[in-house]
């Protein structure tokens, strides 16, 4: 290459260079706010903590009540509410025997209100009624001991040989049971005798 052409070639190289620099610096001025009367705290937006591999513990009166296990936690400040994701967790009873378990990819929670949201391949399991709960989104409320899912979205109860799919669903945690407002699907598996004595 002559050295005519590589000037001409260095001089385009430092002409784009320029130009990408100029043009930086109009999205960094394009995505300033202007509105300098109104502030914006990045408290309000960032977490005060990030935890990894975390494990949380609920007591009441020296007793465990709940085990949380979770592989992302977030919590904000001068804010009750905590954001989970890859999430397993349990409840114990007052006798000290597991009442619930269960998991979810997204998990919010509000200690002080005691509201729990869980979202994205939800598995619930209560060991004393030995009912399963599959569903994308459920809110427990703690105060209430209410559980229930959106108008339109769907659960899956499994209890014995019963499957029953459906939406609008909502279940009491003090009277042990539950009902839906929306389409309901469902079946009864019964074995035969045969299959019976053969899992004896």
């Amino acid at each position: 290459m002559s050295k005519k052409a590589a000037c001409q070639s260095k001089r385009i190289s430092l002409k784009l260079l320029a130009m990408l620099g100029f043009f930086t610096f109009i999205l960094l001025l394009s995505s300033c706010s202007l509105k300098y009367d109104e502030t914006v705290s990045a408290e309000e937006k960032n977490p005060e903590f990030v935890f990894y591999d975390t494990k949380l513990t609920r007591y009441e009166n020296s007793n465990k009540k709940a085990e949380i296990n979770t592989g992302y936690l977030e919590q904000y400040k001068d804010s009750d509410a905590t954001y989970a994701k890859d999430v397993s967790f349990k409840t114990i009873d007052k006798d000290g025997k597991l009442e619930t378990e269960g998991k979810c990819g997204l998990l919010y929670f509000d200690s002080k209100k005691e509201l729990y949201e869980l979202y994205d391949g939800i598995k619930l399991f209560n060991v004393k009624q030995n009912t399963r709960f599959s569903a994308d989104i459920l809110r427990w409320n703690g105060k209430t001991e209410q559980l229930t899912s959106g108008r339109t979205d769907m659960v899956r109860i499994e209890k014995d040989d019963t499957v029953i799919v459906g939406s609008g669903f909502s279940a009491s945690g003090i009277s042990g049971r539950y009902n839906f407002t929306g389409t309901v699907n469902g079946n009864i598996v019964t074995k035969s005798e045969e299959e019976k004595a053969g899992e004896q």
